[in-house]
């Protein structure tokens, strides 16, 4: 069984930073692409940023120059680091990744960590 547990989320004021992360556990033979998404209007989830296996980074337009995602292949483990925060990025960040098993190879998320930014 694969589990994705995010941590890092809390309330700041705008301006400030948070840094998430989220580790991948279980049974996992490989990671392919992991990334973050967030509610938005008109979407279940947006994509916020992703990266692939190769550390090819990718951002929507409102976060570029602001966050920065990474990853640590030993642990598992996508981080995002989220500086000059604003009140529209409040949400609840979601982390997904792409893993493979023994017996299967899908996508994954974990149960989401919140993040408030008050003005």
């Amino acid at each position: 069984q694969v589990q994705l547990v995010e941590s890092g989320g809390g309330l700041v004021q705008a301006g400030g930073s948070l840094r998430l992360s989220c580790a991948a556990s279980g049974s996992i033979r490989s990671i392919n692409t992991m990334g973050w998404y967030r509610p938005a209007p008109g979407k279940q989830r947006e994509f916020v940023a992703r990266i692939t296996s190769a550390d090819i980074t990718y951002y929507v337009d409102s976060v570029k120059g602001r966050f920065t995602i990474s990853r640590d292949n030993a642990k598992n483990t996508v981080y995002l680091q989220m500086n000059s925060l604003k009140p529209e990025d409040t949400a609840v960040y979601y982390c997904n990744a792409d893993i493979g098993t023994v017996n299967v190879h899908r996508a994954y998320w974990g149960q989401g960590t919140q993040v408030t930014v008050s003005s």
